[in-house]
C-alpha cells in the first residue's frame, strides 16, 4: 500500500470516509497501490474530453481479487468507482468523483491466445496493439481498429462499444466478444457470455445465488419491454448510445456478453474479456480520393461500400493543413488535389487483383464526377504516413495552424451511410446559423462522424450556447434515423441528450437496467443513466479561474501564453504508445501516468487553475511530476497538438527556484560551458583530476552520477588545431557556429564538419566563442540563459546573412527554437531562420552531383531528440540513404543521457531504461551481427554510446566524420 499524500494535503482533503477506505483496502489487499496525493490524482481528473473531475483516489489493481477488495470498501464507504483503461475517452465516460480503478498498469496481460479457435483472452487493461503484435505471428488481429490503437485498452473498447477505421469490415467491438469477465458492484464476480450469465465460482454458493436473482430481473426487464427494445434499437450499423439491450432479446438468444459491451462502466466492471480473432490480409491497397468538400465525398460512399472495402475514411482540409504546418510539408504526401479526402482500402489473396479492383473503382468514382482526383498508394511507407494523419486526427483538429482551438462534445454522431450526405449537407447549416466552424473527419463508411467545434467553453455565454447548439445537433440526427454516438459512448457529453433520441419508456428501461446491476449507484455515476449536466464539471478554465503568471518564455504560438500552451494537452494520450515515434521515453521506461507527457500537462493545467494544486509555482507536486522530464523535446513533434513539455519544464523550474537554492546539478551542470571553458586552459591536469577519487567527490559533490566517467576536457589548443587543419582558403558561404560541447569535448568534429561542407561545395569560417543557452535552459536558469543568447544573437546579428551550420544538434535546436522564443526579438528569429544542422545543411545547400567519399553499407544510427523534433524534413536517414548507405538501422527513440539528465545521480536508472528501449538493443546487435558503423551526432547520445559499449569497442562518429574526405573510412565499430 503507497499513499505519497503529504501530511498537510492530507487534512487538507482527506474525509473520514476515505481515510475508512484507506483503511479498509489497507487491511484487506496488502500491497495494493493506493494514491490519493494531488501530484497522482491530479492527472486522473481527465480524460480526452471536455470534463474534469478529480478523483479522491487512484487505485491499481492486480487481478480480479483487487478489484472484488475495492469494490466492497467502496460499497461500504458509499465512495463511487470509475473503471479506467487508457484514459482516451472523448465523452467523459473515464473521470470519476471517488476511486478511479486504472487497469492499465498492472492488468495488462495476455492470459491465452487459441490459433485454432481464434479467440484471445486478455485482461481489461491489454493495450490493442500489444494484443495485435501477440497475434500476428499466428496471422491473426483484433478486426476492432480506433484510431488509438497504440494506448487503448480492450477493457476500454468494451466499454465504448468501440469500432475503429476498418469498421466497414469488422464492425463494432461487441461483436467480437465471446465473454466477459466482470466484478458487479457489491463484489461478486461473475462472467457473462451469449448463454446469459453465471457466477465464476459456481463453488460459492453465496455469488450463484446473486447471479441467478440478477439474471432473472434482467429477464423481466427485458420481457415488460419487448416492444420498445425492438423498435428503437439496433437502428443503424453505429447505433451506441444507450444500453444495447437488444442483445438480450429471445431472437437473441439473450446474449449478456453483447449486453455488456458499452454500459461504459456503468453496470458493471470487467475485469477480462474472451474476444474472437480474425484473419489478417494477405494483401490490401489503399487508394486516396480528393473532392472538393466532404458532402461530395459522403455521397460517393454508398458506390464505394458497393465494392466490399475494409474502410472508408474522410477528412477535411484543416487536418492536413495542421499535419503539414507542425511537421514539415513532407509528412503529408501521396494525396490528389482537393479539399476533403476519403481514403479506401481494399484487401484480398492476392497484391495484384487487389491493385486492379483499386484502379476499377477509381475509373468508376472518376466517371461519376465528384472526385477532383485520386490514386492508388502502392508504396507502404507512404500509405503509412497517411494512415497516421487519419489516425492523428482527433489531436491535429484541436489546434489548428491558426491558433484556433476546437473541442468534443458532437464529435461522434452517426446515421446510415446512405444518409451520410443529407445529414452532412444539413449539419452544416447548422454549424453555420450558430456561427460555429467544425472540423470534419470520421468512418464515413460506417456512416460515423466525427468534429471538433470552436465553441467557447470558457465564458458562461459560450457555454450556453454551446448547449442550445448540442441540443439542436442531436434532433437532427435523430430526424435523419441516426444516433448520438457512434463509438465513443454517451458519457459526460450525451448522457442528457438521450431523451432526445429515445422514448420515456426506454429511458426508463435503461436506469431499471443500470438499477439491477447497480442499485445503490456507484458505478461511475453521472453516465448515461441519471446523468449530470452536459455542461456540468467543464475543463476548460474560465478567465477568472486562471492564476495570473509572468513568464520568461514567449509563447508566440499560443493566445494566452502559458496557460494557453500548457492547455493544447487535450488528452488523446500518444504520450503512452509504447512504440512509434520518440515520445515520450520517460513514460516508457516507467509506465507511470504521472510521468507520460499528457500527465505533466494535465497536472500543469491543475496549477494554472490553481485547483487540486495550489501552490502555483511552488507545487512540490508539479516539480516531482517534472523531474524524470528528459526534455527531449520529441512531443512538441510526436504529440498532435504539439506540447511542449521541455519549454514548460524550463519555465517551471526557473519560477519554482526563484531566489532559492537550487539542486546542485543545475549549478554543476547548468554552468558546464563556463566551466568547460576554463577546464580548456589546463585540460590535462584537469582530467586527470577527474578521474580519481577526487573527481568522484567533485561528481557527489555536484549532484552527479559516480556511475558514469566525466568526459575529458578538450584543450583550447586542439580546437585551433583542428579548425587550422580544416582552412581550405575558399570564400565562405556558411558559417560554422563551434557550440560549447564540440569546443570542450570533441573538436575534431568541427574539423571535420569543415571539412565536409568544403567539399559539399559550402565552405565556412567558423565562429567560436559563443553559446546558445541551451544548459541553462534545461536547468531552468533563464534569467542567465537569456542574457548568454542575447550576447549571441548580437554577434551573429550582424548584417551576414550567411547559413549557419551546427554540429550539435541540441544547440542548434536551441538557436532555431528556443533563442527566438525567449527572447522575442526580430533579431532572434532573424539567426534562427539562418540555423541549420549539418544534416538539414547538406540535405538543403549542398552543389548538385556532390558525393562523399565512399560510405559503409551499414550504419547503426542514433538520431538526437532535438533534432528529430525541431528539424522536420531533415532526418540524417534519409541523407544517408540518399548517400549510398544501404542498410540504416535506427534507434527510433531517446539515448536516455538527454544532456544533463542522465548525469544527474537520482536519475540514472531511468536513463539507463531510457537505453534499454531501442539503443542498447541496436548496439547489442553490433555484436551479434558484425561490423558496423555507429553514427551519432549528438554529444550525449555519443556519450551514452560509449557508456554502454565503449568496453567493447564501439564508438560513436559524428555525421561529419563519417563524411569527412580526410579521414580514413572504418571498417568496423571503432
Amino acid at each position: 500500500m503507497t499513499d505519497t499524500t503529504t501530511a498537510p494535503e492530507q487534512s487538507a482533503r482527506t474525509t473520514p470516509a476515505l481515510d475508512r477506505l484507506v483503511a479498509l483496502l489497507t487491511g484487506t489487499a496488502p500491497g495494493l497501490r493506493v494514491e490519493t496525493g494531488r501530484g497522482f490524482t491530479g492527472p486522473y481528473a481527465y480524460d480526452a474530453s471536455n470534463y474534469r473531475v478529480p478523483p479522491r483516489a487512484v487505485v491499481f489493481p492486480r487481478g480480479a481479487d483487487d478489484v472484488v477488495v475495492v469494490l466492497r470498501a467502496c460499497r461500504e464507504t458509499g465512495i463511487p468507482v470509475t473503471a479506467r483503461g487508457g484514459g482516451t475517452s472523448m465523452a467523459g465516460n473515464a473521470v470519476g468523483p471517488g476511486v478511479v480503478l486504472d487497469f492499465s498498469r498492472h492488468m495488462n496481460r495476455i492470459l491465452d491466445i487459441d490459433p485454432i479457435a481464434r479467440t484471445a483472452r486478455v485482461e481489461a487493461g491489454v493495450v490493442l496493439d500489444a494484443l495485435r503484435s501477440a497475434t500476428a505471428l499466428q496471422g491473426l488481429t483484433f478486426g476492432p481498429d480506433p484510431s488509438s490503437h497504440s494506448r487503448c485498452t480492450l477493457g476500454g473498447m468494451i466499454g465504448n462499444d468501440a469500432c475503429g477505421n476498418r469498421s466497414v469490415r469488422h464492425g463494432r467491438t461487441s461483436s467480437h466478444i465471446e465473454a466477459l469477465e466482470f466484478v458487479t458492484a457489491d463484489g461478486v464476480r461473475a462472467v457473462a457470455d451469449h448463454q446469459g450469465l453465471r457466477a465464476a465460482d459456481p463453488h460459492d454458493t453465496a455469488a450463484v445465488r446473486r447471479v441467478a436473482r440478477l439474471r432473472a430481473d434482467v429477464r423481466a426487464l427485458i420481457d415488460a419491454n419487448l416492444a420498445p427494445i425492438r423498435t428503437e434499437l439496433g437502428r443503424v450499423p453505429r447505433h451506441v448510445s444507450g444500453y444495447q439491450l437488444h442483445h438480450l432479446l429471445p431472437e437473441h438468444g439473450f446474449d449478456m456478453a453483447r449486453a455488456l459491451v458499452g454500459t461504459e462502466g456503468s453496470c458493471a466492471v470487467v475485469t477480462a474479456a474472451t474476444v474472437r480473432l480474425v484473419a489478417t490480409a494477405q494483401a490490401s491497397t489503399l487508394l486516396t480520393l480528393g473532392y472538393d468538400d466532404v458532402v461530395d465525398a459522403a455521397e460517393d460512399v454508398p458506390e464505394i461500400l458497393r465494392w466490399n472495402p475494409t474502410a472508408v475514411e474522410g477528412m477535411d482540409e484543416a487536418i492536413v493543413a495542421t499535419m503539414r504546418a507542425r511537421r514539415g510539408p513532407d509528412s503529408v504526401t501521396g494525396l490528389p488535389e482537393g479539399r476533403a479526402w476519403l481514403y479506401v482500402e481494399l484487401d484480398g489473396d492476392d497484391q495484384a487483383t487487389v491493385d486492379a479492383r483499386a484502379a476499377e473503382l477509381l475509373d468508376a468514382l472518376n466517371a461519376r464526377g465528384r472526385t477532383t482526383g485520386g490514386r492508388v498508394v502502392r508504396s507502404p511507407q507512404e500509405r503509412r504516413s497517411l494512415w497516421r494523419v487519419r489516425e492523428d486526427g482527433a489531436g491535429l483538429a484541436a489546434r489548428l495552424v491558426d491558433g484556433g482551438e476546437s473541442w468534443p462534445g458532437w464529435e461522434d454522431a452517426a446515421v446510415a451511410p446512405e444518409n451520410l450526405a443529407a445529414y452532412l449537407r444539413d449539419f452544416r447549416k447548422l454549424l453555420a446559423s450558430h456561427g460555429l466552424t467544425g472540423v470534419l473527419y470520421g468512418h464515413f463508411g460506417a456512416g460515423c462522424v466525427h468534429v471538433r467545434i470552436d465553441f467557447d467553453l470558457a465564458t458562461g455565454p459560450g457555454r450556453a450556447a454551446a448547449r442550445r447548439f448540442l441540443g439542436e445537433a442531436a434532433t437532427l440526427v435523430v430526424s435523419h434515423g441516426g444516433s448520438l454516438s457512434g463509438e465513443h459512448g454517451d458519457g459526460r457529453a450525451r448522457g442528457e441528450l438521450l431523451e432526445i433520441m429515445y422514448s420515456h419508456r426506454m429511458i426508463r428501461a435503461f436506469a431499471a437496467f443500470k438499477e439491477t446491476f447497480d442499485p445503490e449507484g456507484l458505478l461511475n455515476p453521472g453516465v448515461i443513466v441519471h446523468p449530470a449536466p452536459l455542461d456540468a464539471d467543464l475543463a476548460l478554465h474560465t478567465p477568472a479561474d486562471v492564476v495570473p503568471v509572468d513568464t520568461l518564455f514567449t509563447f508566440p504560438h499560443d493566445e494566452d501564453g502559458f496557460a494557453g500552451a500548457v492547455r493544447r494537452c487535450v488528452g488523446v494520450g500518444r504520450c503512452r504508445s509504447d512504440a512509434g515515434g520518440v515520445m515520450c521515453p520517460s513514460y516508457r521506461a516507467t509506465g507511470e501516468e504521472s510521468d507520460s507527457t499528457r500527465g505533466r500537462a494535465r497536472l500543469l493545467q491543475e496549477m494554472v487553475r490553481g485547483g487540486t494544486v495550489e501552490d502555483g509555482w511552488r507545487s512540490t507536486e508539479v516539480r516531482d511530476a517534472l523531474d524524470l522530464c528528459l526534455s527531449c523535446k520529441a512531443c512538441s513533434s510526436d504529440c498532435p497538438v504539439g506540447v511542449d513539455m521541455a519549454t514548460y519544464k524550463a519555465e517551471f523550474l526557473h519560477h519554482h527556484y526563484k531566489g532559492r537554492l537550487r539542486p546542485r546539478s543545475h549549478y554543476s551542470l547548468g554552468w558546464l560551458p563556463l566551466t568547460s571553458a576554463l577546464a580548456g586552459y589546463a585540460a590535462r591536469p584537469v582530467n586527470a583530476l577527474l578521474r580519481g577519487p577526487v573527481g568522484r567527490l567533485l561528481a557527489r559533490l555536484g549532484g552527479v552520477t559516480v556511475k558514469r566517467r566525466i568526459p575529458a576536457f578538450a584543450s583550447r589548443h586542439a580546437l585551433r588545431q583542428a579548425l587550422r587543419r580544416a582552412r581550405t582558403g575558399e570564400p565562405a558561404k556558411t558559417l560554422l557556429f563551434v557550440d560549447s560541447f564540440t569546443r570542450a569535448f570533441r573538436p575534431e568534429v568541427a574539423g571535420a564538419a569543415s571539412r565536409v561542407l568544403a567539399d559539399a561545395g559550402i565552405p565556412c569560417t567558423a565562429e567560436e566563442g559563443l553559446c546558445c543557452g541551451l544548459t541553462w535552459v534545461s536547468t531552468g536558469q533563464l534569467s542567465v540563459a537569456r542574457r548568454v543568447m542575447a550576447r549571441t544573437v548580437a554577434r551573429l546579428d550582424n548584417g551576414d546573412d550567411r547559413p549557419v551550420v551546427v554540429a550539435e544538434p541540441s544547440c542548434a535546436a536551441a538557436l532555431k527554437r528556443d533563442v527566438p522564443e525567449l527572447l522575442g526579438t526580430d533579431a532572434a528569429r532573424r539567426v534562427a531562420a539562418r540555423v541549420h544542422t549539418l544534416t538539414g545543411a547538406l540535405t538543403e545547400l549542398a552543389e548538385p552531383g556532390w558525393t562523399p567519399p565512399e560510405l559503409p553499407q551499414n550504419v547503426v544510427l542514433q538520431t538526437h531528440c532535438h533534432e528529430y523534433a525541431t528539424f522536420k524534413g531533415h532526418h540524417p536517414r534519409d541523407l544517408l540513404g540518399r548517400l549510398g548507405v544501404r542498410k540504416v538501422d535506427e534507434a527510433e527513440g531517446c539515448c536516455g543521457l538527454a544532456g544533463n539528465f542522465g548525469f544527474e545521480a537520482g536519475h540514472y536508472d531511468t536513463s539507463m531504461a531510457v537505453a534499454d528501449l531501442a539503443l542498447k538493443p541496436r548496439l547489442d546487435a553490433v555484436d551479434a551481427q558484425g561490423p558496423a558503423v555507429v553514427v551519432a551526432d549528438g554529444f550525449s547520445c555519443a556519450t551514452q554510446i560509449d557508456h554502454l559499449a565503449g568496453d567493447r569497442g564501439v564508438r560513436a562518429l559524428h555525421l561529419a566524420e563519417l563524411l569527412d574526405p580526410a579521414a580514413d573510412q572504418p571498417g568496423g565499430t571503432s
